[in-house]
């Protein structure tokens, strides 16, 4: 059975795909995208609470659902072939990105963190990067999708080595990091840079993410190494 609030989320994104549908004028294309990220969301989310030992969702976990309901209109938009509102995608995005640092204050303040809220809001964070990277390979080239990419590629990796699920420590230039790669992604996708300044704000993102995710891998790899290296006899 789908969690209240989760029901609830499912119906304030298509609440906010019909105001966007006014608004721009969304194809078939824009509504199926949107509508099945919702339903996505919500299948994921019911997944992580019948996992965990949470029963309901956490006022920190509304404010990351609000935010995702204004990622599954970027992705609309992103997919909408009655043409792009790039000044609506802009400011979309950028409102979802400034309510990234609100949901960890809800959940600081209240005292409802958890494991899955902590996942659920880094994984809409890694997808808004993902499809905000695919409107800007389409002028950059599509190396820019090695930003969107390198969080499920770490995924993908752990598959075939566990040990990179270990968790991480706290870092808050991480953190950091990641905040980087949206704010530079939606200042290509604003046009407001000139072609070669994008370029090289562009890349100096994947910089700093590859640099982010090389360190991080080196850290788990050391401890796996020390983990496995037998207990030396006195």
């Amino acid at each position: 059975m789908i969690n209240p609030g989760i029901f609830l989320g499912i119906f304030v994104q298509l609440a906010l795909l019909g105001t966007l549908d006014a608004v721009t004028g969304l194809g078939p294309l824009g509504w199926i995208a949107g509508a099945a990220y919702g339903v996505a969301v919500g299948g994921f989310l019911t997944y992580g609470l019948n996992r965990s030992t949470a029963r309901s969702l956490g006022p920190a976990d509304a404010v990351t659902l609000g935010r995702s309901g204004l990622v599954g209109c970027v992705t609309a938009l992103v997919v909408n072939t009655a043409g792009r509102e790039t000044v609506t995608m802009v400011v979309i995005a950028s409102v979802a990105l400034a309510l990234d640092a609100v949901d960890g204050q809800v959940a600081r303040r209240t005292g409802t963190a958890s494991p899955l809220g902590a996942r659920f809001d880094m994984e809409i964070d890694a997808y808004l990067i993902l499809i905000l990277s695919v409107v800007v390979a389409q002028s950059l080239g599509p190396w820019v999708l090695t930003i969107g990419a390198m969080r499920y590629v770490f995924v993908a990796a752990s598959r075939l080595w566990p040990w990179l699920n270990s968790p991480l420590p706290p870092n808050m230039a991480r953190k950091t990091v990641a905040a980087v790669q949206g704010i530079a992604l939606v200042a290509v996708v604003s046009t407001i840079l000139p072609l070669w300044a994008g370029f090289a704000v562009t890349l100096g993102a994947l910089g700093l993410l590859t640099w982010s995710f090389g360190r991080d891998t080196w850290w788990l790899l050391e401890r796996h190494a020390f983990a496995a290296t037998p207990a030396e006899v006195a």
